[in-house]
């Protein structure tokens, strides 16, 4: 199945027109900028758009810190000092000064750089089928401010205009209620244009049920509940449903399935180095979630972050068949097949098994760093749930909630539940735990619902709702920028 990237002579372009490596979350212009002589074709607009469906691929660190941040996992690694960043963020001590959040910040905002490019010349050239290209950015560009509003609150934001070195000095932190209302119009826009599905040689783009439940996931983070509910009735109505083997979800097979809403595709074609990890086109946090010193069977070495804690897996009833799908016991599959494997830092003798590496996936550069597991950004399950918690929360009707949440037990081996009211809220908060656990969502559900402060140590309400903004971000912008409180 083909996966959407970029060719090197195109990368190169593209890299030299928005670039995705940039010092700050301005681009730099190259002297050999000539957008002016760019845009004069379908396949300008094309290439382009490849451009901007490839920083999904740097997201790998949102999911991964997703996870960590919360009471899910622990950081991991090889010592206290492996990725201190990483570290720093587990521990709830983070600072302005992190270089992972600066490479979530810069990452984002390449993307929505790289999307902004196009829109800033949407006007240049017609060809049939234009607004479909337009869609796409459009949704690209919400689903990078979207991941940029949830991490760091207010933030510049610059519509249909790339922001370039000596913006950011004019440039101010927008209101997040402003930046939602603006990926609320992008989806809309996508929804309307997008086609339900693609043929297989574009799988991978975005398509209406993925603005559909984006933009109800939006709302729901504002809690616009009947907007929310409105919008994910739509993407339940279309072509998804869950599929029947949920541990086939997160193996090579199970990648762009019929519950599959998005995904954020990867290959091992080309690899990358540590200087450049954004570079890759593998899922690098595969390979950072991976066995430390593995030889055995099924699965492949990594370098031992992100593992589960006791707490998350005692989370799980025996019954629930999703426990042996997001935990690998390593003691006991060591124990059952006479694989060894090394002890990391704060090992609790679990992995992340949705997202390791497994034999035979084909790596050709370094397999820690070009792995192919797509990341399955929106789940139907997901959608399921979030539908379940816009009409409970909303008080919409707890009978429709209860029907989405029982397909997801149901399919999880568990037994339906009657709950109803704030006890029914408390069930679908417990199922979204259980069903994405490793996915990267459990932090910010903690957060939206008020719950992080309970669950989380070391959080600090008041403070921890939102991560810092980097500090030289702020000096590039003239230190004209408050902080985030606390920081």
């Amino acid at each position: 199945m083909k996966k959407l990237r970029i060719k090197p002579i195109l990368l190169l372009f593209i890299y030299l027109m928005v670039s995705s490596c940039s010092d700050d979350f301005v681009d730099v212009e190259s002297p050999d900028q000539n957008s002016e002589d760019f845009f004069n074709s379908e396949g300008d607009y094309q290439d382009a758009l490849i451009g901007a469906y490839d920083l999904l691929q740097a997201s790998y660190i949102n999911v991964m810190l997703g996870e960590i941040a919360s009471d899910n996992t622990l950081a991991g690694g090889e010592s206290a000092t492996d990725v201190i960043g990483i570290q720093e963020i587990d521990d709830m001590i983070h600072t302005p000064v992190n270089q992972q959040l600066r490479d979530i910040w810069s990452w984002m905002y390449a993307g929505t750089n790289r999307a902004n490019y196009i829109m800033e010349f949407q006007d240049k050239t017609d060809f049939q089928g234009k607004n479909i290209v337009l869609a796409q950015a459009r949704f690209l560009r919400a689903y990078y401010y979207f991941e940029l509003v949830k991490w760091f609150g207010d933030v510049p934001l610059s519509v249909d205009k790339r922001i370039q070195f000596g913006d950011q000095f004019e440039l101010e932190r927008t209101p997040k209620a402003e930046v939602y209302a603006q990926i609320e119009q992008d989806l809309i826009y996508a929804s309307e244009n997008l086609p339900v599905s693609w043929e297989e040689a574009e799988t991978g783009r975005a398509t209406k049920g993925a603005a559909q439940a984006l933009l109800g996931k939006a709302y729901l983070y504002q809690e616009k509940w009947t907007e929310a509910a409105n919008a994910f009735e739509l993407v339940i109505a279309g072509p998804y449903d869950l599929v029947t083997d949920y541990e086939s979800i997160f193996e090579q097979e199970g990648e762009n399935n019929i519950e599959s809403v998005f995904e954020v595709q990867y290959t091992d074609k080309e690899g990358a180095g540590f200087g450049c990890l954004q570079c890759s086109e593998g899922n690098v946090a595969v390979g950072f979630n991976g066995i430390r010193n593995y030889s055995g069977p099924k699965f492949d070495s990594g370098f031992s972050f992100n593992v589960p804690t006791q707490k998350a897996v005692d989370f799980y009833t025996d019954e629930d068949i999703r426990k042996d799908v997001a935990i690998l016991d390593i003691e006991a599959w060591a124990a059952e097949t006479g694989a060894t494997f090394a002890k990391g830092y704060e090992h609790t003798g679990y992995y992340n098994r949705k997202y390791i590496a497994r034999q035979g996936d084909l790596n050709t550069g370094d397999a820690n760093l070009t792995n192919p597991n797509n990341y399955r950004s929106i789940r139907f399950a997901d959608v399921l749930l979030m539908a379940a918690e816009a009409y409970n929360r909303g008080g919409l009707g707890d009978a429709v909630a209860l029907r989405y949440l029982n397909r997801v037990r149901t399919r999880a081996g568990l037994e339906e539940t009657n709950a109803n009211g704030s006890e029914l809220t408390e069930v679908i908060y417990n199922e979204r735990r259980l069903e994405l656990l490793g996915e990267g969502h459990h932090f910010f559900d903690l957060v939206r619902t008020g719950r992080a402060s309970q669950e989380i140590s070391g959080f600090v309400s008041g403070k921890h709702e939102l991560f810092p903004i980097p500090s030289i971000e702020i000096e590039l912008a003239g230190n004209r920028w408050a902080q985030n409180p606390g920081y």
